[in-house]
């Protein structure tokens, strides 16, 4: 069983798959009556980057193009997809990925350098696809918002994805960029019940917090996207219809949802958190998830990843088609307008127009 640290998500921190040797520690008898572990403390540097546009091509989402302003994330969600990239750095994929953080220090002045190549032409681009662009450190380092500046000059589309309510302190850059549609927000809405979010999501904002910032971005013209991610059944999947809606009232105008990912380390990851905090269910939320998956804890095929195979995905699927046509949330994806994007002379006016 994962031994639990003060508002981490993680209970272990198991060398990346990448290693070709693993330190495991063991009960020898004699603390057995030791005090509780010290919390970990977040460790933070900095990363010169040598790009920060990244391109995929995967046709399970909606985006061609993404922004990562950092390494690692201090959310802690235990179910991070992203988790296992910090084994591309000689890092554990758990306490490390949310305690040795690393920003882009760079990230503004390689960003505007790539908008200015006469061969860039705009597309829709995602800001934070793989770890929050609003974790905690940002109010720090503000990477993100250096970022949003740029675009904003630029005049170029961005999409954010996020569960921090850091993002109200760029209601101004948001608000300027929503004039011309040029930016929409997904807000992560992962339960209602603040004691799940509190070791699910550990450092995330509560639910109450994330309806709150919903709200003022819908105010003050933003698109906002609730994201149901991600259902974990027998966890959190009976909530979809009340999330759902409780993101309509706060003036989302569309929404998504994800099934549950476990790819490498991050299925022993959830298994721990499973046996640590609902170990009853344990046995029946994993053949769920295999059941979903083609009788593995994951597949990583595409056109199934993202919502899975068999009778319960196909009835999570029915019910989250029902809701989201009740609540008048199945509008079609957002689409940006790319023809306002500029690129400024030195002295900030537009030396030409894509």
């Amino acid at each position: 069983m994962a031994v639990l640290r003060k508002g981490r998500g993680a209970g272990s921190n198991e060398e990346g798959r990448f290693e070709s040797r693993s330190i495991e520690k063991i009960d020898d008898g004699w603390q057995l009556d030791e005090e509780p572990l010290p919390a970990f403390e977040t460790i933070v540097r900095p990363v010169q980057a040598k790009s920060i546009l990244t391109r995929n091509n995967s046709p399970d989402i909606g985006f061609d193009q993404t922004i990562n302003p950092y390494h690692g994330c201090e959310h802690g969600c235990i179910y991070c997809f992203a988790r296992p990239s910090h084994g591309y750095l000689n890092l554990s994929a758990g306490l490390d990925f949310e305690t040795r953080l690393f920003y882009k220090a760079n990230a503004a002045e390689v960003l505007e350098a790539e908008l200015r190549r006469k061969s860039y032409r705009p597309i829709m681009t995602m800001l934070g696809a793989n770890t929050d662009c609003y974790q905690p450190i940002e109010r720090e380092h503000g990477i993100t918002r250096s970022i949003l500046e740029v675009l904003a000059r630029f005049r170029h589309p961005i999409g954010i994805i996020t569960k921090g309510i850091l993002i109200e302190r760029d209601l101004d850059l948001l608000a300027d960029l929503a004039k011309d549609k040029l930016v929409t927000v997904g807000v992560t809405l992962t339960t209602l019940d603040p004691a799940l979010k509190r070791t699910l999501e550990p450092r995330a904002a509560s639910p109450d917090a994330r309806l709150r910032v919903m709200r003022k971005l819908a105010d003050i013209g933003v698109p906002v996207r609730v994201m149901f991610s991600p259902v974990i059944p027998f966890v959190n999947d009976a909530e979809l219809e009340q999330v759902l809606e409780a993101g309509r009232d706060a003036g989302a105008t569309s929404a998504s949802y994800v099934l549950l990912r476990l790819p490498f380390e991050v299925k022993a990851l959830f298994r721990d958190w499973l046996d640590t905090h609902v170990p009853l269910k344990a046995e029946h939320v994993m053949s769920l998830v295999q059941q979903m998956r083609g009788g593995k804890d994951y597949d990583a095929s595409f056109g199934t990843r993202m919502k899975g195979e068999g009778a319960f995905a196909d009835l999570i699927a029915q019910r989250y088609r029902l809701a989201t046509r009740k609540l008048g949330l199945d509008r079609p994806r957002f689409e940006p307008d790319c023809s306002h994007f500029r690129v400024p002379e030195e002295g900030g006016q537009s030396a030409f127009a894509f």
